[in-house]
């Protein structure tokens, strides 16, 4: 127990600053996450309270914050929809069973240390998923930001119909928009300090409140733009319950063994968990001492508090990056500065829930264009084409198939495309999946000989051998005379390698005959045969 409390640290003023930091970035985002995504408000920031305020507790994660995140917007939003089929409230409730099932199946995961499901994952299938998730999120709330109701549902129809409908834009709405997207590009570029000590978020919500409260917003009435005329009121605001009792709401289980609701709750536990884990990684890299997530023990944290939320009417937690790099940015030393970030929460809601009722919903859906057009960014495409045409092919596919289709389906054909590949290349179909690794300690050096491919496949078969060997030796030669392919996953992953073992000396050999697809160090590299 002892050192569980020396493992959990002590609370400081850093981490009190850090998490009242990370509550006033995750206010918003939560109300905004939990709307599109066909929840009530609340239970979003439910969500961010029981990540916090449990997570601290059973995580194996130092300074990741938990929470509601815009990459299961669409997973969420499409659960609603299919399984409450037109009743918005049924499926919400049917959502909430389909997220208690997905969080037992993450929590078994952690047991079976399944958490580095999402390490194996081709990076380029992931941020091709991502960057569906981003232009998804753009086309739906692109037209809360205008006022407007779509006519359609799917994404494609969605991006192609909007410059028509910007014409039929509620001129008072679309302002508030605007200005909320113009604040969170043109902040994070302006020379002035003073102006960042506080986030982009809440630069937001100070100037846009005070423009609403002029426009009157709560109250309905007409007003006359251009001729026409428009209607302004209450619909256009947050609505959150008076009593903080009233946010909680319980699961419908009579859908559960549904073929749609089967489909949701792989979708949760799988894209959950791959998101989460990926976000771990990527904090404990910005992490200034380096730590180490204890990646199944995250998970069980996470799918802990996933069952809690859906059991009392909350969304899906995951690690979430964008508040975890605040918090690390914050100074944040400890996991204390998660808890505070859910205490703040917890205590804005029970005591001033009114202010909340003040926020435009276009303005929520400014953020959230702004978050998709940060998973969808351009420069994410230059970043792929600059590894591959392989990797751009994989990418594309995973972007495209999951806007035609669905997630899960979009994710699927990324992987087969991946399999594909590696097999028109000349890799054993065996080699794929059961890959052979040698290896040896000679002195303070472990001497390790990948077989016929260093593929995703032998990621994990390395890990091991070199946790085994970890406390014995200095230097990790890694030899590839005998491997005819090394793919991008594989050579991304050693970079997390090194990240994990800093105290250990890489070297890579029996690079000579493999020829890599593009100048980057993480291209794939396949055998040159004369």
């Amino acid at each position: 127990m002892s050192s569980y409390f020396r493992q959990l640290g002590q609370p400081s003023l850093v981490d009190l600053k850090s998490g009242f930091l990370v509550f006033l970035i995750a206010l918003p985002l939560c109300l905004g996450i939990s709307i599109a995504s066909g929840f009530p408000p609340a239970a979003g920031i439910l969500t961010a309270i029981i990540g916090g305020m449990l997570s601290t507790f059973t995580g194996g994660a130092k300074l990741t914050i938990k929470g509601p995140a815009a990459g299961l917007i669409v997973i969420a939003i499409g659960s609603v929809m299919e399984l409450g089929q037109g009743d918005m409230q049924l499926g919400y409730e049917r959502t909430l069973a389909v997220g208690v099932a997905a969080a037992i199946i993450q929590i078994v995961f952690s047991f079976i240390r399944a958490a580095t499901l999402g390490v194996i994952m081709s990076p380029s299938v992931v941020h091709g998923m991502l960057a569906a998730i981003g232009v998804i999120i753009i086309a739906k709330q692109s037209y809360v930001m205008m006022g407007v109701k779509p006519v359609s549902k799917e994404p494609l129809e969605l991006l192609a119909q909007i410059p028509q409908n910007i014409g039929h834009s509620n001129p008072y709405v679309l302002l508030l928009g605007i200005i909320s997207l113009v604040i969170l590009f043109m902040l994070p570029r302006l020379p002035w300090k003073a102006l960042k000590a506080l986030p982009a978020q809440i630069w937001v919500l100070l100037v846009t409140i005070p423009i609403a409260l002029a426009m009157n917003i709560q109250s309905p009435h007409d007003y006359l733009f251009a001729n026409q005329q428009y209607h302004l009121g209450p619909e256009y605001l947050v609505q959150l319950p008076a009593s903080l009792l009233n946010i909680f709401t319980f699961p419908d289980f009579s859908h559960l063994l549904t073929a749609a609701s089967i489909k949701y709750i792989i979708m949760f536990a799988l894209i959950g968990t791959i998101e989460s884990t990926l976000s771990a990684l990527a904090v404990d890299s910005m992490d200034p001492n380096k730590g180490s997530t204890h990646l199944n023990k995250d998970l069980f944290a996470t799918g802990l508090g996933n069952l809690l939320s859906s059991l009392l009417g909350g969304l899906p937690m995951i690690s979430e990056i964008v508040r975890s790099k605040a918090n690390i940015d914050a100074g944040a030393q400890s996991r204390w500065s998660n808890f505070f970030h859910g205490a703040f929460l917890l205590l804005f809601v029970a005591l001033i829930p009114s202010l909340l009722n003040q926020i435009p919903l276009a303005v929520l859906a400014a953020m959230l264009v702004f978050t998709g057009a940060r998973l969808a960014s351009f420069s994410q495409l230059l970043h792929i084409k600059k590894i591959g045409v392989d990797q751009l092919v994989l990418f594309s596919s995973t972007l495209f198939v999951t806007l035609a289709t669905d997630l899960l389906v979009g994710v699927g054909v990324g992987i087969l495309l991946k399999l594909a590949l590696h097999l028109l290349r000349g890799v054993p179909f065996k080699s794929i999946f059961y890959p052979k690794i040698q290896s040896h300690i000679k002195q303070r050096d472990l001497y390790i000989t990948i077989e016929s491919a260093a593929t995703f496949s032998s990621i994990l078969p390395l890990r091991r051998t070199i946790q085994q060997g970890c406390h014995l030796v200095d230097n990790v030669i890694i030899n590839f005379s005998n491997s005819n392919l090394i793919d991008h996953t594989f050579l991304s992953y050693l970079d997390t390698l090194r990240q994990e073992w800093p105290a250990l000396n890489f070297r890579l050999e029996g690079l000579g005959e493999l020829r890599s697809l593009s100048q980057h160090p993480h291209a794939t590299k396949v055998k040159v045969y004369s």
